[in-house]
């Protein structure tokens, strides 16, 4: 007399873990993002609205309003944000300034002159400063004199580099994954060098001026977050059958 076998049944497949779907879920929610963001870049990259070293990159616009989307801008004050210095995007330094204070952190200029700027940076609710010194002499140290902007505009460059220092030393966390200065990286010589001098709140008497929205500021991410940025646009469309041949 034949057994009877019960039927084999297979065991459902194991849900992925919790944050294995939220992980995915997220990097859907970017792609998008991305998707949106490369159809306003598209349309922003024909106009001449945009500055110069974006027109007719409608990838490199795309880098920047997911950059600065992360950061809280707008796609048009993002772009305007950012420049392309040897195909590595940056913020200017009164872009950084502003950005940081729109977060409720302080910077303000303590001296500018055509031979020393120092900038002074307080986190909100503490008290502690964050002082950067940049001086002709600290300058010329680092091979930066010679150069044309330096000679033309040795003010504003060395007030260029101790506010970026000083929204570094304040709030790094708000400028993510661009650390250095359009100004900074123009120079060649971008450099992790700190002047760093720290004094109590009552040291440092804090102009009353109101602080500037960015929006209002002379508004690129580092070059690999571009990268990654292009790759999966050019995945999604070539996906979409709508891509470049």
């Amino acid at each position: 007399m034949s057994e009877t076998l019960p039927a084999t049944v297979d065991a459902p497949a194991a849900a992925p873990p919790a944050e294995q779907r939220g992980t995915v879920a997220e990097l859907v929610a970017w792609a998008d993002s991305a998707r949106a963001a490369f159809t306003i870049a598209e349309s922003l990259a024909r106009t001449s609205f945009v500055p110069e070293a974006f027109r007719g990159k409608a990838h490199e616009i795309t880098a920047a309003i997911l950059t600065g989307n992360e950061m809280g801008l707008s796609p048009m004050a993002a772009v305007r944000a950012f420049d392309l210095i040897k195909g590595t995007p940056a913020m200017r330094a009164n872009a950084m300034r502003a950005l940081i204070q729109s977060h409720g952190h302080a910077i303000w200029e303590e001296e500018t002159t055509a031979t020393r700027a120092v900038v002074c940076g307080r986190r909100a609710g503490e008290a502690e400063v964050h002082r950067s010194e940049w001086t002709i002499e600290r300058a010329r140290e680092a091979q930066l004199t010679g150069k044309d902007n330096w000679k033309r505009q040795p003010t504003a460059m060395l007030l260029a580099r101790a506010t970026s220092e000083a929204c570094r030393l304040t709030a790094s966390d708000v400028l993510h994954g661009v650390p250095y200065s359009a100004e900074e990286l123009t120079d060649g010589t971008a450099s992790a060098t700190r002047t760093v001098r720290r004094r109590n709140k009552s040291a440092v008497e804090e102009p009353s001026n109101p602080e500037p929205e960015v929006a209002d500021a002379l508004i690129g991410d580092e070059a690999e977050a571009a990268t990654e940025a292009d790759v999966l646009l050019w995945t999604v469309n070539h996906e979409d059958g709508t891509g470049d041949a």
